[in-house]
């Protein structure tokens, strides 16, 4: 989670804080892999650094010239491709090619001024290909860019991205040691975990490093608000359909999602969740957590966390946004200084009425390891397990919605959960992946520099490619 920050070609986040500027558009369900088998068993604000659809189709990689497939999604890249000519285009023309959530969403006039933006976009390549969702590369004049498409259920975008290059992911480590070694050179510090979880649902350690010590998580914290809300409909107290208000005092900056949407209107608490998780929206986040408690979030974490005297209270990202860029560093230590009730009363005395027109963007880390959400790999992991526990398939949903760029074969992990966490000098990643065999396995690699930005250029794909090494390693046993 980061101070918010529009690139000139973003329209929403679907890639939420990439590593890469991207002009995206995002919107609705995801398609849904195969539940996880067991209770016991489980299956990125930080960053979807790539776009992957999570299905039970293993994708091809297409290198010669450019044969769109007469798919729903290669016919709507057809229309699409042609669009930007044309544009501006009708709103009853784009109903007929864009999911009518997603397009009421965005608006016309957004929709329309995305396309203007990519005028003279031509297709070089498609590199994924599958029924539903194609990414390939391209060019808009001299520029080198990245296109993503995924259509619904109907045949209608629901996800669309133009953007840079994303970059290469290195070579998967070969062995436990040439991973740690690379991970060491990452960052300054760094914590990471492959672990198996059992059939009773617990967190076996197969190789760690530093796998118990608390480290600043960003976004990797809504795990924990998906459980509380998880757990209140599990209980009756709450259902994935019920309808929640967005009301202005909850909204918290971020690209996209519900920020960007009229006050008072109203979403699903399966669309906050799969909006917090997917593209780590933060106005989702907070109504979430005033939706199911602040003390029930905190319940979770004490649950499934060795380090929750971190996380007590349990911040918003409006209030974390407030304490770090409101006059700071005046909130941040006047905050800092008391004991968890008194933090408690400065959020509700005087953090609630700051306003967020009066924060000014840092661009240097900033109390990234005392004003946080915090936890250890090891923490992840049962989280991850307790998530599997409150199974049901829109929490799935949520959860597989993005892997992440990970890109394991579909055929020998056909479940992948995922979410990342990202601020400047933090960049985490946490997966759980569940083989064909039904054998379940996490790896949380987590990366943080406290005292300048990561290059996050470097460090996303590093880290992706050291989880693929992971996974690897795990299923060899």
């Amino acid at each position: 989670m980061r101070p918010l920050s529009r690139p000139t070609r973003l329209l929403a986040a679907a890639l939420a804080a990439a590593a890469v500027p991207v002009i995206a558009l995002t919107g609705g369900q995801a398609a849904q892999a195969a539940p996880v088998a067991q209770a016991a068993q489980v299956t990125h604000d930080a960053q979807t650094i790539q776009f992957t659809h999570v299905a039970q189709i293993t994708a091809s990689a297409v290198t010669a010239a450019p044969e769109i497939p007469d798919s729903p999604a290669g016919r709507q890249l057809r229309w699409f491709l042609g669009a930007p000519d044309r544009a501006p285009l009708s709103g009853s023309e784009l109903a007929g090619h864009v999911e009518a959530a997603f397009l009421a969403e965005l608006t016309v006039e957004k929709f329309n001024a995305f396309l203007a933006d990519v005028r003279g976009l031509t297709l070089e390549k498609l590199t994924e290909v599958t029924p539903t969702a194609l990414t390939g590369t391209g060019r808009i004049g001299k520029e080198e860019v990245t296109l993503q498409l995924r259509v619904n259920a109907q045949g209608k975008i629901d996800r669309l991205g133009v953007g840079a290059p994303q970059p290469p992911i290195p070579a998967a480590p070969k062995s436990w040691a040439e991973l740690d070694a690379r991970l060491r050179k990452a960052a300054p510090e760094v914590g990471f975990l492959a672990a198996e979880i059992d059939s009773r649902g617990r967190c076996r350690t197969v190789h760690g490093l530093a796998a118990g010590k608390a480290r600043p998580l960003g976004s990797i914290f809504k795990l924990y608000v998906l459980g509380a809300v998880a757990e209140k409909i599990r209980d009756g107290k709450l259902s994935w359909d019920t309808e929640l208000t967005i009301r202005p005092e909850w909204k918290s900056p971020s690209e996209g999602g519900l920020f960007e949407r009229p006050d008072n209107s109203t979403v699903t608490v399966r669309e906050a969740a799969e909006l917090m998780i997917s593209i780590s929206d933060n106005t989702a986040t907070d109504m979430l957590i005033h939706t199911a408690g602040r003390k029930a979030v905190e319940a979770k974490v004490r649950q499934w966390s060795d380090h929750p005297k971190g996380n007590i209270p349990f911040l918003t990202t409006k209030e974390s946004f407030l304490l770090k860029g409101v006059d700071y560093p005046k909130h941040a230590r006047a905050y800092l200084a008391r004991d968890a009730q008194g933090r408690r009363a400065y959020l509700e005395n005087v953090v609630a009425g700051l306003k967020l027109t009066d924060i000014k963007v840092w661009t240097a880390p900033r109390e990234t390891h005392t004003l946080e959400w915090f936890g250890s790999p090891k923490d992840v992991c049962r989280a991850f397990s307790g998530l599997a526990k409150l199974y049901s398939e829109p929490l799935h949903g949520a959860l597989s919605a993005s892997d992440i760029g990970i890109g394991l074969d579909p055929a020998k992990w056909p479940v992948v959960w995922a979410k990342g966490g990202s601020e400047l000098g933090v960049f985490d990643l946490a997966y759980a992946a569940r083989t064909a065999a039904g054998r379940t396995y996490v790896v949380v690699p987590l990366a943080n520099d406290r005292r300048k930005p990561l290059d996050e250029a470097k460090v996303a794909p590093e880290l992706i490619s050291l989880s693929r090494g992971a996974f690897a390693l795990l299923a060899r046993g």
